[in-house]
This record gives C-alpha cells, sequence and structure tokens, in this order.
C-alpha cells in the first residue's frame, strides 16, 4: 500500500519548476489534492482528521516541507515523500484546541524567516501569509503586467492532466476493483433485492479486490420508464421485474479514482430496451475511434451523438460523452459539444454514452482509458452487457 512513488513525485515538482518564472523562489501549495499530487500525503477521509489539510512548501533546489497539526499528521496514509516536516500542537489530551487553520499560520509563521525577501506563489488566498512579512508572487512589486500574473492552483491542474507512471498504477488498483464490483453486481441484481442490499455487495467485492480500505460512491440506483434519469447512493426502493439497474460508480484510493458504468436489465429486457443499449454500444465504439493525442474534445462527443441517429432510431443522449479523471470528478478534458479541450497523452478521460427515451427508460455505460499518442489504453475490463 505505498500509494504514489518518490521518483512520481519528484517528477512532478519538476515539471512545475520546469513552468513558472525563474524569479519564482518557493511556492506553498494548500489544495489537498496537489500536496498529495506533489509529495503523497493524503490524509485518511475516513478518519478524526477527514477534511483537514497540510501544507507543502517546495522551494526552487528541491527542498519539500510539509506543514500539518500532530493529528493530521497521524492521519496520513503513507509517510510523505518531504525533506521535513514542520508539526505544530493542536491537541495534546491536556489543553483545549485552537481553530485548526491557525495551527497551520503558526506552522508557517515558525519558518517565515527563511522566506522574507524572497518571491513566492501561494496558492490558496485563506492563508495570511502577508501577515508573516512572506509576499506572495502578484504583490511582489515585479514588472510584470496583470496578464502576466500566475495562478499556482490553475498550473497544477494543467499538469495533473498528463500523468505519471505511478498515478496510473495508482488508477489501475482504482479500476480492478470497479471491475469486481461490477461482476459482483451482475451476480446478485435481480426482482426482489434492494438498491442498498447491491451496494453493500458491490462496496464489499470492490475493497476486497482493492486489498485496503477506500471510499466509494457513484449512482446505484434502479430505473424504468416514468424514471428514466436517476442517480445518487442507493435507497431501500426493491428491483422490480422489467426495473434497469445503472451502477455509475468510482473507487477511490489515496485521492484517485476510476469512474466506470454499466447498465444491467432486471430479468428479461424488452426489445426496445436493447435498442437503447445498441445505441449506447454503438456511441462508444464511434468515440473509441477517435481517442489519441491531439484529437479535439468536441471531435470526440460528436462521433459518440453521431453514432445515434446512425441507427435510424429516436433516441435521446443528453450529457457529456466522456470526461477526465484522476484526482477530481469530473476534471478536465471535458467531451462536450462546445469543449475547448484537446487531448493529451496521459490524459485519463471517460467515454460515458448514454440512452434516455420516455416510457422505455435510461442507461449508460462507461469505460476508462489512458491516451497515447498512438491512440489508447482502455484502463478498465468490466463486462458492458444489458445481462
Amino acid at each position: 500500500m505505498s500509494g504514489l512513488t518518490e521518483a512520481g513525485c519528484r517528477a512532478r515538482r519538476a515539471r512545475l519548476w520546469a513552468v513558472l518564472p525563474d524569479d519564482v523562489e518557493w511556492v506553498l501549495v494548500a489544495d489537498p489534492r496537489h500536496v498529495q499530487y506533489l509529495a503523497n500525503f493524503w490524509v485518511q477521509p475516513l478518519s478524526f482528521s477527514g477534511g483537514e489539510r497540510g501544507l507543502l512548501l517546495l522551494e526552487r533546489g528541491g527542498k519539500a516541507t510539509i506543514l500539518a497539526d500532530n493529528f493530521t499528521v497521524r492521519s496520513a496514509v503513507h509517510e510523505p515523500f518531504v525533506d521535513r516536516e514542520v508539526v505544530e500542537t493542536w491537541y495534546d489530551h491536556t489543553h483545549s484546541v485552537s481553530n485548526r487553520d491557525y495551527v497551520l499560520f503558526l506552522a508557517l509563521q515558525s519558518i517565515a524567516s527563511e522566506l522574507v525577501g524572497r518571491t513566492g506563489l501561494v496558492e490558496s488566498e485563506w492563508l495570511p501569509v502577508a501577515a508573516l512579512g512572506v509576499m506572495p508572487y502578484k504583490e511582489c512589486g515585479l514588472d510584470r503586467s496583470e496578464g502576466d500574473e500566475v495562478d499556482l492552483g490553475e498550473v497544477l491542474r494543467e499538469l495533473r492532466r498528463q500523468k505519471e507512471p505511478d498515478e496510473i498504477e495508482l488508477l489501475k488498483v482504482c479500476m480492478r476493483a470497479g471491475d469486481a464490483g461490477q461482476a459482483r453486481l451482475r451476480e446478485v441484481v435481480r426482482p426482489g433485492v434492494s438498491e442498498f442490499e447491491i451496494y453493500r455487495e458491490v462496496q464489499r467485492a470492490a475493497l476486497e479486490a482493492a486489498g485496503r480500505s477506500g471510499l466509494v460512491y457513484g449512482d446505484f440506483r434502479a430505473t424504468n420508464g416514468s424514471k428514466i434519469k436517476v442517480g445518487g447512493l442507493p435507497t431501500d426502493y426493491v428491483l422490480q421485474e422489467g426495473d434497469l439497474f445503472i451502477l455509475d460508480y468510482s473507487i477511490v484510493l489515496d485521492g484517485y479514482r476510476s469512474d466506470f458504468t454499466n447498465t444491467l436489465a432486471v430479468g428479461t429486457p424488452s426489445e426496445a430496451v436493447k435498442d437503447l443499449f445498441g445505441y449506447c454500444q454503438a456511441g462508444m465504439a464511434a468515440g473509441e475511434k477517435t481517442l489519441r493525442a491531439g484529437v479535439n474534445c468536441r471531435d470526440v462527443h460528436a462521433a459518440v451523438a453521431g453514432a445515434y441517429p446512425e441507427n435510424g432510431k429516436t433516441a435521446n443522449f443528453t450529457h457529456h460523452a466522456g470526461h477526465g479523471i484522476g484526482l477530481a470528478h469530473p476534471e478536465p478534458p471535458i467531451l462536450v459539444r462546445e469543449s475547448e479541450d484537446v487531448l493529451l497523452a496521459g490524459d485519463v478521460i471517460t467515454l460515458e454514452p448514454g440512452a434516455y427515451v420516455d416510457g422505455v427508460g435510461g442507461m449508460r455505460i462507461e469505460h476508462n482509458y489512458l491516451i497515447t499518442d498512438e491512440g489508447y489504453e482502455r484502463l478498465s475490463n468490466h463486462l458492458i452487457s444489458l445481462t
């Protein structure tokens, strides 16, 4: 259960420094996803510190520092790949506690003298770094136009698109776990079983395949001709003959996630339902033919959507054709009609065709893909089939 690798974290830091202006000497990273991305520091969300954060200070030349309170450090899933940890006590079982954001401020205050007079970038505006005598980049008085100011968070979000090998390996673990849950669904879906019962079985199979704790979320819902588009966590609804069951879900490990879908018929599917499923399959096949680095995402969407009228039937395809996946859901690139995104080698994306027709039902299917210069590698391997 190693998470990201030191080599991968150092490669991502090097990529960050390569795109920042030369006069930036340090950066303070505050988004927990980016702290994980650059240092393998991820707070266990199923813990008393769930939702808390550490800060990551990176200095040009390679030095990396984690700043956090003592309980947040204890809740980290892995040892971070940093040179030092600056830990302030938040709770000591003796004294009252203070605001944990303020404790982070105290941790930063303890090393502020190292940064004064040096140009830096701060990712988050919530931290009052100016009170330490440390000036963020856009307040440093450098001779730059407003358009040249650097948004550290935006830079990191763009860099995140092109996955390093350790990220891809972690995503593959998520995919294998997701595949196991999809396989278990096929074994348990039937009239008389509730959405919540299915959720428990899928979650158990997925986490057993992952071999570790993780988060399971998504759509575990039955649909039919009168409610063609539903989603969310399971209810106590009991599946009926003629329903469809959509499992569109994610397994999250160290912040990275899968996201893929199948729709199963509850009982024997009607011919109209089979037609809808055929539209989805045709859309996925058409989309796959377009996948490679350099392709405009709107063209992928056009290919997926274009497969529906080619089947000579009326169908409603009302959402995106897919999206990026990784440390967020969804994240760029977005495969929609007016997308300005272009596929990059290293993107991990979904293709997600759906069909929704009143009186018949609603469904969608989905696979995950790693984009390459030559095409793609499909990362999810669950069976896509109505029965």
